[in-house]
């Protein structure tokens, strides 16, 4: 089997899953921060790239919405998905959402790497879509998040981390002077570049 070729941002879309208080409340608390600040630069990174994001929030009627600092970095007018299944495909708006961005490569990033975004990477997979799951913008509590990743790889979906797929994004020098020129978000903890 060849290596798969690398994911291009203008072929994927982010999906944010599931970053609400309840399901941070479960991490230790030194993941919190850093995990919600890489997930916030991702999504910063796609803005300035024009990489579509398509966020959801779990029943947020019972478990609350999307942090307000991840809900900030969306395009004006760009909505939260109110999920009430664990792996997105199994909701037809989300699905329809999806679908909507016209991509084929998907790039998820949230919680809970064990379930909703297992769920949700496999699903894509299950779709023909190309899947990167984000190891260091994912998190369940431990020892789940190992668990997720490895079902996932197993499951076909490539694992990387928010330096790689920034890489893959910009893919040449012009491309990350004029993103890196443009973030406002300060460095997250643990990331350089």
């Amino acid at each position: 089997m060849s290596a798969a070729p690398l994911f291009s941002s203008d072929k994927c879309a982010l999906i944010v899953i599931d970053v609400q208080d309840c399901f941070l409340a479960k991490l230790p608390v030194d993941w919190r921060k850093p995990l919600v600040e890489r997930i916030a630069w991702l999504m910063q990174v796609a803005h300035i790239l024009e990489i579509p994001v398509v966020a959801t929030a779990e029943d947020v009627t019972r478990d609350g919405p999307l942090l307000p600092v991840l809900e900030k970095q969306l395009r004006p007018g760009a909505g939260v998905h109110d999920k009430k299944v664990f792996g997105l495909c199994g909701q037809a708006d989300i699905l329809e959402a999806i679908r909507r961005t016209e991509r084929d490569e998907f790039v998820p990033v949230g919680m809970e790497t064990d379930v909703c975004v297992c769920h949700s990477a496999l699903g894509l997979i299950g779709q023909g879509f190309r899947v990167a799951a984000i190891e260091d913008a994912t998190a369940s509590p431990p020892p789940h998040h190992e668990a997720g990743l490895r079902r996932m790889a197993a499951g076909g979906v490539v694992l990387t981390n928010a330096k790689g797929i920034y890489y893959e994004w910009v893919r040449d020098l012009a491309t990350h002077a004029h993103v890196k020129s443009r973030i406002t978000l300060p460095m997250p903890q643990g990331l350089t570049l």
